[in-house]
């Protein structure tokens, strides 16, 4: 279990915070690029790591990233203009380009060089096939872009779907590494029930954890014994700061799922569920493909995952109708006769788990067993960097080794003599010309 005081350091990552301090290291996704559609169109409400900002995309179309008050008198420029290459605030008009640099201060004297001396604070956004990542560390010529495959492949290729998750983003991205839950959590009790999003048939199946820590997070192999000569493996991966992958589910499935925790602040965290497919374009008739990226009709998983209606807050769009007000749709009968929870989706059933821990989860009264392995060793990760930044000025490896976030995870068959590590070295490589492992 973590102290106190360790949990605090974890969990906390406003400005100024240890955890904070390290999570703005990386390049952090934003948005998706279909959130800033319009060169010179609205601004957007943003919440990141505790700061209230401001999104825009510019007249040559370059996504911008202000804190959310003027620097004049503080009014917010979510109600500014969005002109001739720059934010101007309705307050006074003082106009300001992505970099921050204030380009217009129309109620000042003409022959006045006060502009020249007023900054919006300002990070900076850099946009890549269809994601805009933004960088708020100390770095005057931040770190290249982590090569993560989700975000090199086409759009064409991946789907992405975010939604808000009212908690902290260490205990809902702790889900992705707990391969024992689905076997309970997500399992139905018949096996005519079993479809695409709930796969497995409540068994009580026992599984064995082996966690190794990376330059990039930590890997996880969870056995099964599914005959008398292999072991079935799936391996799953934590890369540094908020990446999860959870291996693929179904035979045959040539799609690498998993998660971004992106941490709104200390209690709430906005998710992107993704898939890709490294070599192709997913299509229109695969499931994931049909729930696209900013798609908000919930059609493909029913009514329990539509969202709101829209609103202007930060992540506004993004909220499910189903959420801790009405107890995820929570149905006794349905838990009764078909499925293992009650609560409808996969999605909303570890929404409703790791929300009902609390804003952010007592870890001390934890009494962790062997299933929580890769949690532990997540844990001590980002403890021991955090700690190795703030003591001895260390820049983890990753962010300066873009190449370490090449991974993906998988799930397969090996002979019982053949160490996982070994036998899987080839599956967990993120790399066009291989195929997806899925068994």
């Amino acid at each position: 279990m973590l102290s106190e005081q360790e949990n605090e350091l974890l969990t906390h990552v406003g400005p100024g915070t240890p955890m904070g301090e390290l999570l703005r290291q990386y390049w952090l996704p934003l948005l998706l690029s279909t959130e800033l559609r319009e060169r010179d169109g609205r601004p957007k409400r943003v919440r990141l790591l505790g700061e209230d900002l401001i999104a825009f995309r510019d007249s040559e179309g370059n996504a911008g990233l202000l804190a959310n008050n003027c620097p004049h008198r503080g009014a917010s420029l979510f109600f500014g203009r969005n002109e001739e290459r720059g934010l101007r605030c309705v307050y006074h008009g003082w106009k300001f380009d992505v970099s921050g640099s204030c380009v217009d201060m129309p109620n000042e004297p003409p022959e006045s060089n006060f502009k020249d001396k007023v900054r919006a604070r300002a990070y900076p956004c850099r946009e890549r096939n269809g994601i805009i990542w933004t960088y708020m560390g100390p770095r005057d010529e931040p770190p290249q872009l982590p090569e993560l495959e989700l975000a090199t492949v086409p759009e064409t290729h991946r789907w992405i779907r975010p939604s808000v998750r009212e908690c902290n983003w260490v205990q809902a991205l702790e889900g992705d590494l707990d391969s024992a839950h689905s076997s309970f959590l997500h399992s139905v009790l018949r096996t005519e029930d079993l479809g695409t999003h709930h796969t497995d048939r409540y068994t009580g199946d026992k599984p064995r954890f082996d966690v190794v820590e990376t330059d990039y997070g930590v890997m996880i192999g969870v056995r099964r014994t599914p005959d008398a000569e292999h072991f079935h493996w799936r391996i799953s991966q934590f890369v540094a700061p908020i990446f999860t992958m959870f291996p693929p589910t179904g035979q045959g499935t040539e799609t690498i799922p998993g998660h971004i925790w992106i941490p709104i602040d200390d209690e709430t965290t906005l998710v992107w569920s993704f898939a890709w497919h490294p070599s192709r374009p997913i299509g229109e008739d695969e499931p994931f493909r049909r729930n696209s990226a900013g798609r908000r009709d919930g059609r493909v998983f029913g009514d329990a995952e539509g969202y709101l209606p829209a609103t202007t807050a930060a992540a506004g769009e993004w909220r499910f109708a189903a959420n801790r007000s009405n107890d995820f749709m929570l149905d006794y009968d349905a838990q009764k006769q078909s499925r293992f929870s009650g609560v409808p989706t996969v999605t909303l059933q570890d929404s409703a788990m790791t929300t009902s821990m609390g804003a952010v989860t007592n870890r001390p009264n934890e009494h962790l067993g062997s299933t929580d392995a890769g949690i532990i060793r997540m844990r001590r990760f980002l403890l021991r960097a955090m700690r190795a930044l703030q003591e001895q000025g260390a820049t983890p490896a990753a962010v300066d080794d873009p190449s370490l976030f090449r991974v993906r995870s998988a799930s397969g068959l090996l002979p019982r003599n053949v160490p996982w590590l070994e036998g899987s070295k080839d599956w967990v490589v993120a790399r066009p010309d291989l195929p997806v492992v899925s068994v």
